[in-house]
């Protein structure tokens, strides 16, 4: 038997993020990864962090140790609804911020939070074979993503959404240097996503993020790459250049989520374990590394006598990231049924909503607030 101050189940990027925050507090932490998975197919996801997100893995060694065609800045985005004139900008100089978000290469990153797992001296990666009760720890931070079985074990509630899409990511080479400039298109009923990224080559790449309903996403994944790449220029209008296909393509099920209840005496959920919202934001890993923030943030300003594990100081965790959260996932929700909506008035009065955002400068620079801090 092995005594730690917090055990974390999962060593995914919000895992081992709130394991390497955790010993930087001061805390022995067990990180308990979850089985081993088979070798599968390459690794295309790629995610866009906010500023918040930069600030935190930095502060954790990560972010400066990453290679640098690994995290692309997003200088500025064009949102295109489905009429022609319906348009919605953000620049980065405008909103008087260094990027709107950097575009960061998935496997780059937990490569990289491996690393620094192996050389912090008050973490312990625990066998996945190690019996649970071989290890004690007054907390246990879950951080198993949307399929946690410690959660089920809890009986704690978890309400989803299936909204019948799939995602499908791929990387993009283009013929045109894409100047970090993030393009997205809002649909009835399909949202695509082309987010500018420097690999496999420098300025001219793209990370496609692409959510479409489920028999029309397996029919494009049942395409040779011709043919895909023939509907993708289709899609774009050839807006970002021609875009050829530099990856395999991957995807996964898309839906909305929350737990019905955040903690419990000696036990917490973070990130995906605790909520999950549509990607069409780019906000999912955000929201997860805000939780490890405020997770730490709570553990460092507890009052001496009160134990890791006391359910009224994991409250205060809850108290604080409950409402972003909700109001994110609110927010993607809304958005996605009201582009999947097909009825002219309907279809009208959401193009004339981004243009008129579009027009209001102090409202963009709210939107990309809200994006930045999360």
């Amino acid at each position: 038997m092995k005594n730690y101050d917090v055990q974390v189940l999962g060593a995914g990027i919000v895992g081992r993020s709130l394991a390497l925050a955790l010993a930087r507090a001061g805390l022995t932490v067990a990180l308990r990864p979850q089985p081993a998975h088979a070798p599968g197919a390459e690794d295309v996801r790629a995610y866009a962090l906010n500023a918040a997100s930069v600030e935190l893995l930095r502060g954790l060694k990560v972010w400066d140790a990453l290679p640098a065609q690994a995290a692309t800045p997003v200088l500025d985005m064009h949102v295109r609804g489905d009429a022609g004139d319906a348009v919605l900008d953000f620049s980065a100089w405008q909103q008087r911020v260094a990027a709107l978000a950097w575009i960061t290469d998935a496997a780059v990153l937990e490569r990289e939070l491996a690393a620094a797992v192996r050389f912090a001296p008050h973490i312990t990666v625990v066998d996945a074979d190690t019996e649970a009760h071989d290890v004690r720890a007054p907390l246990t931070a879950l951080c198993e993503g949307k399929a946690s079985a410690t959660r089920e074990r809890l009986g704690v509630a978890f309400e989803r959404v299936d909204y019948g899409h799939l995602g499908i990511a791929a990387r993009l080479t283009s013929s045109r240097a894409h100047q970090g400039t993030a393009r997205q298109w809002f649909r009835s009923p399909d949202v695509l996503a082309l987010l500018p990224f420097d690999t496999p080559q420098p300025d001219r790449s793209y990370a496609l993020v692409w959510s479409l309903p489920d028999e029309r996403a397996r029919a494009l994944l049942a395409l040779d790459a011709a043919a895909f790449e023939q509907q993708l220029m289709l899609a774009t209008g050839g807006e970002a250049g021609e875009l050829t296909l530099a990856s395999a393509r991957a995807a996964w099920p898309l839906m909305q989520a929350h737990a019905g209840a955040w903690c419990g005496p000696g036990w917490v959920l973070v990130g995906d374990a605790a909520h999950v919202v549509h990607p069409l934001a780019g906000q999912g890993l955000n929201l997860g590394l805000a939780d490890v923030a405020a997770l730490v943030g709570v553990i460092r300003q507890r009052e001496p006598w009160r134990r890791l594990g006391d359910e009224k100081l994991l409250r205060r965790y809850a108290r604080e990231r409950t409402a972003p959260t909700w109001v994110m996932g609110q927010l993607t929700d809304g958005l996605l049924r009201l582009f999947a909506q097909e009825a002219p008035a309907v279809r009208e009065l959401r193009n004339r909503g981004l243009t008129l955002v579009n027009r209001l400068s102090p409202l963009k620079r709210w939107l990309t607030d809200r994006a930045l801090n999360s």
